[in-house]
């Protein structure tokens, strides 16, 4: 065994073992990833823990898949163009594939292999890293964290209305407030109707979206000039659209078109949508915009965003139903609709209205030795604390005490509990309270 390890060993020359210019390299973060470090660690938990309560008061239940996924199954759903978008590769198994950068597919890929013997509807959702390769901008990185809820089997628009309200609750719970944010809700099949009624002919309907989608990011009289240009429709038909557009709510699409018998109908969903939030006491969250399309051509019916009120910010969150997904990717023909809220645009509303809460070390208890001698009790003390859930800390070299306790002010103490000879004989220890300076003797028993 001795001379194997030695022939191990001499495969690295003595010029290899050390390299000062590996020992000296300064090795940058890669552009668009983040570091956690404990005080940026506490928002994204506090993010996350706010994100999983919410879920489970509704229901849900935590699911999660792999980092990487083929990649035909992210071309499957969003077609060649999102490869650009992808951090992809070919394995060492020759297969081509990616970082996941939704989630979606695995989603559908999941259920897949066992929707068919699972009670519906089903209501899952995860916090998943997802991975983009973007240019940066406020709001947006090349990898962030996202709650994806999803309900699974259900096409009553009750289905959509949970999941909004999912949403709304998830950002109330980091306290966020109707004056902070709110939901933009559509119907691309009333969107569909209503461009119809315009003079868009169907076959003209997805240049028609693309035009409706970018509608507050270019100038009125270009959107003109491309409704008429991409979507066929003359300078009346298409001011007449953007008017529509506009005018936000129902009451403008109900005057104009109500009496239609494709629009009449289609009006209905979004009416039983508002109510049932309204029904919850959310009905200030919410404003039906049919200007909001989802880019996405999954998309099969609502679909919603949530944006802070001040305008200032990306898209905090997106969804809607999307009914032929599952079935897309191998799976059986089930209704769905779902969301995803990202962790980046979010930290950043949470710092514009002063929410991140305060970052502080904080322990149960700090162990101050008075001398080596002690260390054997404040170990077996210690352990005793920690078997009990309790968040214990001490010197872990030698130390004054004078130096241990200002280790323990730093820690954020609460406690502190001094071990010395005298304390030992009386098999107690003399405890601080850090916040008020009481003193008091606690038996060892007690602890």
């Amino acid at each position: 065994m001795g001379e194997g390890v030695l022939r191990v060993v001499e495969l690295f020359p003595p010029t290899a073992r050390f390299c000062p210019t590996m020992a000296t390299s300064a090795f940058s973060r890669l552009p668009g990833f983040r570091d956690f470090a404990p005080e940026d660690f506490a928002l994204r938990s506090h993010i996350f823990d706010a994100w999983r309560q919410t879920s489970r008061r509704y229901g849900f239940l935590e699911y999660d898949g792999p980092p990487l996924e083929l990649l035909d199954l992210y071309v499957e759903k969003s077609g060649e163009e999102i490869v650009g978008q992808l951090y992809n590769f070919v394995d060492k198994g020759d297969r081509p594939v990616a970082l996941r950068p939704e989630m979606t597919p695995s989603l559908a890929r999941i259920l897949g292999d066992r929707s068919r013997g699972m009670a519906k509807p089903i209501r899952w959702f995860s916090i998943p890293q997802l991975f983009r390769y973007e240019r940066q901008q406020r709001g947006r990185l090349r990898e962030h964290f996202q709650l994806n809820v999803d309900i699974v089997g259900e096409a009553s628009v009750h289905a959509d209305a949970e999941v909004v309200a999912v949403g709304i609750d998830a950002l109330r719970a980091l306290g966020l407030t109707s004056a902070d944010f709110y939901a933009r809700v559509s119907d691309r099949r009333l969107l569909s109707v209503v461009l119809g009624a315009c003079g868009v002919d169907e076959t003209r309907l997805p240049a028609a979206f693309a035009v409706v989608d970018k509608l507050e990011r270019q100038p009125r009289d270009k959107s003109h000039e491309r409704l008429m240009a991409e979507a066929g429709l003359d300078a009346d038909a298409a001011n007449g659209a953007l008017d529509l557009f506009e005018a936000k709510g129902l009451a403008a699409v109900t005057q104009r078109f109500g009496h239609r018998d494709d629009v009449g109908p289609a009006l209905e969903p979004l009416h039983e949508y508002v109510k049932a939030l309204e029904a919850m006491g959310l009905g200030d969250y919410v404003e039906v915009d049919l200007g909001i399309v989802r880019g996405l051509a999954y998309y099969t019916g609502i679909v919603f965003e949530l944006f802070d009120r001040k305008g200032e910010l990306r898209a905090i969150c997106g969804g809607g139903r999307y009914d032929r997904l599952l079935e897309l990717v191998g799976g059986e023909p089930l209704p769905a609709v779902g969301f995803g809220m990202g962790d980046v645009v979010l930290g950043e509303l949470l710092r514009d209205r002063g929410l991140v809460p305060e970052y502080k070390r904080d322990l149960d208890y700090y162990i101050v030795v008075v001398s080596e001698e002690q260390r054997p009790q404040a170990l077996s003390i210690a352990h005793r604390l920690r078997e009990g859930g309790a968040r214990v800390a001490y010197s872990l070299g030698e130390q004054s005490v004078g130096k241990q306790m200002k280790a323990a002010q730093k820690e954020g103490a609460r406690e502190v509990l001094v071990i010395g000879p005298d304390e030992v004989a009386r098999g107690c220890v003399r405890s601080r309270d850090m916040t008020t300076g009481e003193e008091r003797d606690i038996a060892v028993d007690a602890l």
